[in-house]
């Protein structure tokens, strides 16, 4: 259908992140006038660019997969080029001196199969015992008849506790950001299924070269504003109103009417949004009932001659979870990211407390006696809602007509993800878009 096919209608988005911005390129795309309104000074929410020590850095390290479709399509969409943004590996699971998982390059199933049987660290029954664990899921298509949480399930299907250590442990909380007693089965089903079990490059791992704003959201508002939208910085939205069959929203910098509302911001931003219309209470009350787990990731900036044994990899039984070279990722000699999902005893410690503990893990485990020229702890302590088994999560549709929701908090089969993230904008404008053809 073509753009002049649509009637004019206002749609404003409230938030700049991935799953606004989503939402804002659909709607861009198809002709539908649109406003982005971010409260900050840059997009991308909880997948930010930002620039310390004079150095470009991200809020947190995020690894896409190779099942990510329409997070992929949208960054080329607005001009990305996966090849050049991306370092792309293979799945490989290594946990320093301890674990290693490589998918060969086989046609899928096989290349995962045989991923199982050829893994390092562990012996041939638990071998097995992981390859039948994915045969068994395939045959009831990833599907639970009732969620559970993952350890359960585990356990349900003869996963010993080294194995789970080892290889499913690590996969949930990289997965999930919830540790896995707590965590949805089915949620993680969901994530094995499309990565696993599709093509052989569902399963590779995309590894960002540049900063998670210039990734998508930068080049998003660019597209938006090339199609006759606006996107507006430090403009957070103070208040939501009904006028008539539309909102009036008032901003930092005035107050506009739109027809259509989707609201992307964070959690507690919409909360305080939509506590004035009493028609949400009850949606209110849904979202407040929702918890989170923070992703703390401390940046090492060593001399430029430190470098980790793979751009990527895992640390057993440490602090820190998982090693990201940036050297060897995004051309930043000497940098190094420690990521330590989900909750845990480090948040009781002081950032310095944290920091002396993961430059010793780094000694030992690699022999790095160098000290690091300086370091940044960046401790996202709502970095994700706990995606817990049989969680209740909100539609993107309201009780109000035409006021949407968008999060990757929203109802879906995903975890908090930037898939999930991206997914949730494309609903909330395709509704608009039925909407406005509707119209």
């Amino acid at each position: 259908m073509s753009n002049s096919a649509f009637p004019a209608s206002k749609t404003a988005i409230i938030g700049g992140g991935y799953a606004g911005m989503a939402a804002a390129v659909t709607l861009a795309e198809n002709g539908i006038p649109v406003t982005v309104f971010e409260s900050a000074k840059q997009l991308g929410g909880r997948a930010r660019g930002l620039v310390l020590h004079d150095t470009q850095l991200d809020n947190g390290q995020h690894i896409l997969l190779g099942c990510y479709h329409r997070t992929i399509k949208l960054i080329e969409q607005v001009g990305g080029n996966i090849s050049h943004d991306f370092q792309r590996l293979p799945l490989q699971l290594t946990l320093h001196k301890r674990f290693e998982l490589k998918a060969p390059r086989l046609p899928a199933p096989l290349h995962l199969l045989a991923g199982f049987l050829l893994a390092k660290g562990i012996n041939y029954t638990a071998r097995m015992h992981a390859a039948r664990f994915m045969l068994s899921m395939r045959l009831i298509n990833f599907r639970l008849m009732t969620d559970i949480s993952v350890i359960e399930l585990l356990h349900l299907h003869g996963q010993d506790e080294e194995l789970i250590r080892l290889l499913w442990e690590p996969v949930c909380i990289s997965a999930l950001n919830t540790p896995i007693k707590k965590a949805s089965a089915q949620i993680l089903l969901n994530v094995l299924r499309d990565s696993l079990n599709g093509s052989r490059s569902d399963s590779d791992m995309l590894l960002p070269r540049v900063d998670l704003s210039a990734l998508f959201p930068d080049r998003a508002a660019q597209y938006v504003s090339d199609r006759g939208g606006k996107v507006n910085f430090s403009c957070g939205i103070e208040s939501i109103t009904r006028h008539h069959q539309g909102f009036k929203l008032q901003s930092t910098q005035g107050i506009e009417y739109f027809d259509k509302v989707i609201c992307a911001a964070s959690a507690s931003s919409i909360i305080r949004l939509l506590n004035t219309l009493p028609t949400l209470s009850e949606l209110v009350k849904q979202i407040e009932a929702i918890t989170y787990q923070p992703i703390y990731t401390l940046y090492l900036k060593y001399p430029s001659d430190v470098q980790l044994p793979h751009p990527m990899m895992g640390l057993d039984r440490c602090i820190s979870q998982w090693l990201f070279d940036k050297g060897q990722i995004a051309g930043q000699p000497g940098l190094i990211a420690a990521v330590i999902s989900a909750e845990g005893v480090h948040q009781e410690w002081s950032h310095e407390q944290l920091t002396q503990k993961v430059i010793e893990e780094l000694r030992v485990q690699f022999g790095i006696l160098k000290r690091p020229d300086w370091h940044q702890v960046i401790a996202e302590k709502r970095a994700t809602f706990s995606c817990v088994a049989n969680l209740s999560r909100p539609s993107h549709l309201t009780q109000e007509e035409n006021l949407l929701l968008a999060g990757d908090f929203t109802a879906g089969e995903y975890p908090a993800t930037i898939e999930g993230a991206v997914i949730s904008g494309t609903h909330c404008a395709n509704e608009v878009i039925r909407q406005t053809r509707l119209h």
